[in-house]
């Protein structure tokens, strides 16, 4: 088949992009090579035998250029980080999830498949189980309580402490600008598939980790942000208390979620998460960076917090194992292969400061009272 990647010069992209060239399908990339993920431009990793077209998914042109001869679409092209630049989420992700089905109907274009990448950011906190009231899905933490250094979440109903569940599928309650507008893709994706029999599934993700991560977007991704501090000889800032608890899935796993959304026909018009099955402190997570990096250094916890972040995040993936799929690679694989990449990978410019920076600047990253 001939099948088009958005975003096919990123991480989880070119990962899938080399999947599909091996089983041998033809693979077109469209990627508008965002300078603050690929600031040398176009990344040495893109195969010859795979397509590419400077595109942007924002434009209509461009997609009706990418879209022809193609039977397959895998959407992975979107904007993420923790700035407050909020409209740009929605017209790079929803907007360019929109033109998609778009230009596919007006061209009558014969689509096989859409699969569009969501994120696990659409649960917002999660699932919590309160010992008075039962199952609850609480909001997120005001400002005031980040401020006191009160990391825990608190019942919606009674203010008891309440204790995380295994989030599955049903439920959605995105809490920022880039879970409302995966939810968007969603909603429009599988509305406008469904209406014209374009099969599309939505894959949401959780923190997907292995090499080729970009080392210039700090706002999000708590691996490249230990791994890029160590290499660089900074110490690694951690938020809260560093007991925040989530969820890593290897890229490897989450290629053959991929290919498996390609090949299923039962998973056509349905959401799945895609997750690593074991929850982890953020703590847990730099300590294996530092031995990864076979330092020796303690590591210290910050009295800053970064607002509106999720305090802890772990996804039920029993509905996608029950098809056959399950995560086979742990998070000491995932971190050893990306410091491994990056090791080799010549650093254009050391972003940490910078972002850290711009953060404060904006109040995303705040510091706790008296502290």
């Amino acid at each position: 088949m001939k099948v088009l990647v958005t975003g096919g010069a990123g991480f989880i992209g070119s990962h899938t992009v080399d999947a599909l060239l091996a089983r041998g399908h033809r693979v077109r990339i469209m990627d508008s090579l965002e300078p603050s993920v690929h600031l040398k431009g176009r990344p040495d990793y893109i195969p010859e035998k795979a397509e590419f077209i400077l595109g942007d998914v924002r434009v209509k042109t461009d997609w009706e250029k990418a879209l022809k001869g193609i039977d397959v679409v895998f959407h992975f092209a979107a904007y993420q980080d923790y700035l407050t630049d909020f409209s740009k989420f929605f017209e790079v992700n929803s907007r360019g999830t929109a033109l998609l089905y778009e230009v596919a109907v007006e061209k009558k274009l014969p689509l096989k498949k859409v699969i569009i990448t969501s994120s696990q950011a659409v649960y917002g906190q999660g699932k919590y189980k309160c010992s008075e009231d039962g199952i609850v899905y609480p909001g997120p933490r005001s400002l005031a309580q980040l401020k006191r250094g009160d990391w825990e979440l608190r019942c919606p109903k009674c203010g008891t402490k309440i204790k995380m569940q295994l989030t599955n599928e049903s439920r959605v309650n995105p809490a920022n600008s880039y879970g409302i507008s995966k939810y968007s893709q969603e909603l429009i994706g599988l509305t406008l598939g469904k209406r014209y029999s374009i099969p599309t599934i939505c894959l949401r993700y959780s923190i997907v980790q292995g090499a080729r991560q970009s080392p210039y977007n700090l706002y999000s991704g708590a691996l490249r942000a230990f791994a890029v501090s160590i290499h660089s000889g900074k110490e690694p800032l951690i938020y809260e208390d560093g007991m925040q608890l989530r969820d890593y899935v290897n890229i490897e796993d989450v290629v053959r979620a991929n290919l498996l959304a390609l090949e299923d026909s039962r998973m056509d018009y349905q959401v799945y998460n895609v997750g690593g099955g074991k929850s982890y402190t953020v703590l847990e997570l730099a300590e294996a960076v530092v031995e990864a990096f076979e330092r020796d250094r303690d590591l210290k916890i910050s009295s800053k917090f970064r607002l509106g972040d999720t305090r802890h995040i772990t996804s039920d993936i029993s509905k996608l194992k029950t098809l056959g799929w399950q995560p086979i690679n742990s998070v000491e694989k995932s971190v050893g292969d990306y410091v491994a990449w990056l090791r080799e990978e010549n650093i254009a410019r050391d972003v940490t400061e910078s972002a850290q920076k711009k953060m404060k600047e904006l109040e995303v990253v705040q510091r706790i009272k008296n502290k």
